[in-house]
């Protein structure tokens, strides 16, 4: 069959699937693409001609597309993503800090850069970095660092193998993250004969390994030894869909669970065996269990310094039991490694564990300390006010999701509140970026859920600062026609970010708008109206200024057919419920104001806490 190198690629993602316990998917939902020079006359021309079923999507913003990719996969459990491509130049580059996030959130996303000529014939071209030591590179070599492979396709015959590969990459539980597959634009047009084979449906099949026998047999000596046990789950749980084998493992053993940002909603709230957040945005519940317990059980976590509270919230005898599908994450912290799948490793520890139980005062412990959060919670959620407390609109915006929503957020001050105050409907609910805590992620992120999960009521909840780094995405879901509610939260900036320097000893500096200096605005929150500008952008706005008026709103937003911005200011003074957590920020050593001394010596009892162990 003769095609050029972009209609074949086209042609082939096309016909990957994915199967797992019987059940097979699409890898590729669709293709993002912004065209320019580099992939208008490749994979442009290809996506408009093609037969195939690939639907094209237009992003307004490269990083965004990929947020949307990298959501998207989130949302299908890893099972599913999306494909983008982009230009040469400035066009490439700007997905990289989405490629960044992919990765490190472990979650699959084709990336297609174009790139500049393969045969030279014209260089330098357009938006071509020279460099003197090669005529090998360009600006897509960025790219390696942050992409789990890569590969430039300098010649068609080159193209099946890298195909093959990124597949490969993309579809291992245990290797996945951002797969780049530079396409130099003259090498895109080009035609060859190509195998039909290389076209013909192909299922690529998701492993679930098990854990090796004696590794097994370790794991269930040291949990049945274990007096004060907790779970830590984290997102390779909802991956993995093992949230029914974790729910049967901590009733039956009568283990508590705690919950990474990646991880919640593995058990709704509700449960008792239920604990919530845990580490430096967790519930006192999770971090007091996590503090006085003997053995740490992590399931699919990679054991972030939010989870650990830098190191300090683990008591500095405490073993662990690390199952995880990779022996990277199962090596941490020293622990026991478990290599496997979280369903099948949970399910296996549970046969092996047969007979033992935590004590019914351990477990009444657990009760108790649950029960004291959630009344902190009630009364967080209860709070009003002019402007609103931002605990209120996070509990407004819980009661409104229902169980059927799903709650986005990635950067500021509310994924923190959200994790320790957010109560889940269960897997699939939550959805806080905080691998990377990228700003601008949010609405592109929703875009991905919705795109996935189309019968899930989507909440987006993004603050004013991480607004203005992408809101333009309100127009592709305009465009494309898809719903999401984006609660909008205005603080006139900084509430996080701003506290944190004070906290440092770095006086606010480039953290409040009333800053004072030469040329500098001077006069309080600035005279900009980002409810305009969404509806400049062609969203349904609602300015509730209530906290009635704004569940209305919400109710008002759920019912409506197309996007709609909730906007909604909030106090930046008004703080949440404290964690009673520690993060790991550097002070500096010499300061010559009172407030950084005093946040030094802080910082310096705090450091006595931290327990480093040999491992990462």
């Amino acid at each position: 069959m003769r095609l050029t190198v972009a209609q074949a690629v086209v042609r082939f993602l096309a016909a990957q699937h994915t199967e797992r316990d019987g059940v097979e998917h699409r890898l590729f939902g669709g293709c993002f693409g912004i065209f320019g020079h580099g992939n208008v006359a490749g994979l442009g021309q290809a996506l408009a001609t093609t037969t195939e079923d690939l639907p094209y999507y237009l992003s307004r913003n490269e990083q965004a597309m990929v947020h949307t990719a990298a959501a998207y996969a989130r949302a299908s459990n890893r099972l599913s993503t999306l494909a983008c491509t982009t230009s040469i130049g400035p066009g490439a580059t700007n997905m990289i800090t989405g490629a960044a996030g992919a990765t490190i959130n472990r979650l699959p996303v084709l990336l297609l850069p174009g790139d500049i000529f393969a045969t030279r014939v014209a260089s330098p071209v357009l938006q071509e970095l020279e460099d003197p030591r090669s005529y090998d590179i360009s600006v897509n070599d960025c790219f390696k660092p942050v992409s789990r492979f890569w590969d430039r396709v300098n010649r068609p015959e080159q193209l099946p193998p890298a195909l093959l590969a990124a597949m490969r990459v993309l579809t291992d539980p245990a290797e996945t993250g951002a797969v780049t597959l530079s396409l130099p634009q003259d090498v895109q047009a080009e035609a060859a004969d190509w195998p039909d084979d290389l076209f013909a449906r192909r299922v690529w099949h998701i492993p679930r390994p098990r854990p090796e026998r004696a590794a097994l047999s370790r794991a269930a000596e040291l949990i049945r030894s274990a007096a004060r046990p907790l779970i830590v789950a984290g997102g390779g749980v909802i991956y993995s869909e093992a949230a029914q084998e974790l729910r049967a493992f901590a009733e039956t053993f009568g283990v508590p669970v705690a919950e990474t940002q990646a991880g919640k909603g593995a058990l709704p709230y509700g449960h008792p065996m239920a604990m919530g957040a845990i580490g430096a945005t967790g519930t006192t519940a999770a971090n007091t269990l996590a503090r006085e317990a003997d053995l740490i059980i992590g399931v699919g976590t990679r054991y972030s310094d939010f989870t650990t509270a830098s190191h300090s919230l683990f008591a500095a005898d405490a073993a662990f039991v690390n199952l995880n599908i990779t022996g990277f994450d199962a090596a941490k912290l020293s622990g026991l490694q478990l290599v496997a799948d979280a369903r099948e490793g949970l399910t296996e520890l549970a046969e092996a564990c047969e007979g033992w139980a935590t004590s019914a005062a351990y477990r009444a412990r657990a009760a108790e300390l649950s029960r004291a959060w959630d009344a902190v919670v009630d009364e967080a959620y209860s709070l009003d006010g002019s402007p609103l407390p931002q605990s209120a609109v996070i509990g407004a915006v819980n009661a409104a999701a229902g169980d059927d929503g799903v709650v986005i957020c990635a950067a500021g001050s509310m994924p923190g509140d959200l994790h320790k105050l957010w109560r889940p409907s269960g897997p699939g609910s939550y959805h806080v970026e905080y691998g990377y805590s990228c700003m601008g992620y949010e609405i592109a992120g929703g875009l991905g859920v919705k795109l996935a999960a189309p019968d899930r009521e989507v909440f987006v909840m993004v603050g004013d600062g991480s607004y203005l780094m992408m809101a333009q995405e309100l127009v592709t879901a305009v465009s494309e026609g898809v719903k999401l509610t984006v609660v909008l939260v205005d603080n006139s900036g900084f509430a996080s970010i701003g506290r944190l320097s004070e906290s440092v000893g770095a006086e606010r500096l480039g953290t409040s708008y009333a800053y004072r200096g030469d040329g500098r605005y001077d006069g309080g929150p600035l005279p900009v109206d980002l409810a305009a500008n969404a509806a400049s952008l062609g969203a349904t706005v609602l300015r509730p200024e209530t906290l009635s008026d704004f569940r209305k709103a919400l109710d008002t937003a759920r019912a409506a057919t197309g996007t709609t911005v909730v906007y909604v200011r909030t106090d930046p003074a008004l703080d949440t419920p404290s964690s009673e957590a520690w993060w790991d920020v550097p002070v500096a050593e010499v300061s010559t104001t009172p407030a950084g001394r005093t946040a030094r010596s802080g910082y310096e009892a705090a450091k006595l806490g931290q327990h480093r162990r040999l491992a990462p």
